[in-house]
């Protein structure tokens, strides 16, 4: 059987369990509260890797690799803080929003901030700065699914992506965060085995540990230094805004309200880091081995860093196991998609019409029509965008963090916070994010050495976010009803 014939066979595989996944959601999905919060019977196993598996996807699997190719371990930056910020979401958001839930009949995180602050402004302009953000990392996805299929299928770009597309949004329209949730489970566990196996061909295919660091001292020293070829200030802004600013991204803040039982928390971030750290050995290793082979002229230069994944695969591991993993990777990237669509459908659904005053009605159908519509934003953006997939879902994952960390994380914590400086706060991001990002794009625009507009955005964001509570402190009291009080007290 032929390398072309194994992955082919094993993709059809994985998109059949995939569709069947697809379709036993869709008949459990009978209500809204099914196709938003699946229904709030989620456990802890569950939980934790539909959790990993959500924020690892293409942005990792495809993105990660080919950002190590390009600037070196500096790259590492971006995952390091993994371990701490497991923790910190689980002591600062996961009991609070949890909490919440036996409080109010909440499913959307604008929701949970309208709920804090007793501001329906609140809840409409997180749910634009959510939209936003969701088809930049939707399109990021689509990119990175579309550079998968290019290799499995066979397909052109454009229409490996469409085609990526059809298949996320029919299981994701029909099941809702239901078929995301059981993907992510069903491809979270083969990710971190197979990402391990990829990582041992990948030690493998460049003689070892030691004779890769001689090649790449030798040839390329700044590859392996602490920093890479990023600056040291670059480096750590991938810190700083990859740590902080896991508090703000909903699509993992949005899997709390699902929890069954809250008791089971304290063991989350130990199963979460656990998976990531499995999960992400394919991160560093391909991306590094790689680099090794290009130096030794065992391997062309890439044409584009996206392609180290791919390529690497095709290369130095058998046949089904490349297949396997391109299959896994793909589902990872689909379930991300979903989780997405979820969190976007439910902002068009329930947080905007709300925010002007407006009672939803047939949210079901709505929540689907509204699948498909982002479906469709998110494709265009990715059939016309020729930026790296690690640097789009850079700039999506620092709009989320810049306008939801302060008014989110910060302010199930402190009593003080206000409506006034939550809002100003969401806004600031959002304006800060899109117009230097914009400016940059534009070329009207050139930061300093390794300053980078996430990280600027989210530190003028924080900024905003105390200094107009300071002001307006007056207000706190007032904004804080007795039983939110009792959820920030959990």
């Amino acid at each position: 059987m032929s390398e072309r014939v194994q992955m082919l066979t094993v993709a059809l595989l994985y998109f059949a369990v995939v569709a069947g996944i697809g379709i036993y959601s869709a008949r459990r999905t009978r209500r809204a509260r099914d196709f938003f919060v699946a229904g709030r019977g989620v456990g802890l196993v569950t939980l934790a890797i539909a959790a990993m598996a959500t924020t690892l996807s293409g942005f990792t699997f495809i993105g990660g690799p080919g950002l190590i190719y390009r600037v070196g371990l500096g790259a590492m930056f971006i995952i390091l803080p993994a371990a701490l910020t497991n923790t910190m979401g689980a002591a600062v958001l996961a009991r609070r929003l949890r909490a919440l839930v036996d409080k109010r009949e909440v499913f959307t995180i604008p929701e949970a901030l309208a709920a804090r602050y007793r501001s329906r402004a609140v809840q409409g302009w997180s749910a634009v700065a959510i939209l936003l953000a969701v088809v930049s990392y939707m399109a990021t996805n689509l990119l990175a699914l579309g550079l998968v299929l290019e290799s499995t299928l066979g397909l052109s770009l454009g229409p490996a992506i469409c085609v990526g597309a059809l298949v996320v949004l029919a299981y994701s329209a029909s099941g809702g965060i239901l078929a995301g949730l059981y993907t992510d489970v069903f491809q979270g566990l083969l990710m971190a085995v197979a990402s391990t196996a990829v990582f041992a061909y990948a030690l493998a295919s460049g003689g070892g540990m030691a004779s890769m660091s001689r090649t790449l001292l030798s040839e390329a020293p700044g590859f392996i230094s602490p920093w890479g070829s990023l600056s040291p200030l670059a480096a750590l802004s991938f810190f700083f805004v990859f740590g902080i600013g896991t508090l703000g991204q909903p699509h993992v803040a949005h899997k709390y309200f699902m929890l069954r039982d809250a008791s089971q928390l304290r063991w989350f971030p130990a199963v979460l880091t656990l998976a990531m750290t499995l999960t992400l050995l394919l991160f560093v290793g391909v991306g590094v081995a790689v680099k090794v082979q290009v130096l030794r002229g065992v391997m062309p230069p890439l044409s584009h860093p996206d392609e180290a994944t791919p390529a690497f695969l095709r290369a130095f591991t058998p046949g089904p196991l490349a297949a396997l993993v391109l299959s896994a990777v793909t589902a990872a990237i689909m379930s991300t998609v979903n989780s997405f669509l979820s969190i976007g459908a439910a902002a068009c659904t329930r947080d905007l019409p709300r925010a002007f005053g407006m009672t939803p009605r047939d949210e079901l159908r709505r929540g689907r029509l509204w699948t498909v519509v982002l479906t469709l934003l998110s494709l265009l953006v990715a059939l016309r965008s020729d930026t790296l997939v690690a640097f789009i879902g850079i700039f999506g994952w620092g709009l989320f963090a810049s306008t939801l960390v302060p008014a989110l994380a910060i302010g199930f914590n402190w009593p003080g916070a206000t409506p006034a400086a939550a809002l100003a706060s969401i806004v600031t991001g959002l304006v800060a994010t899109l117009s230097i990002e914009s400016l940059a794009y534009l070329g009207w625009f050139r930061f300093p050495s390794g300053v980078t507009a996430t990280a600027l955005a989210l530190v003028l964001s924080l900024l905003v976010f105390f200094v107009v509570s300071w002001f307006t402190r007056k207000t706190a009291a007032d904004a804080l009803d007795a039983d939110l009080r009792a959820v920030m007290d959990a």
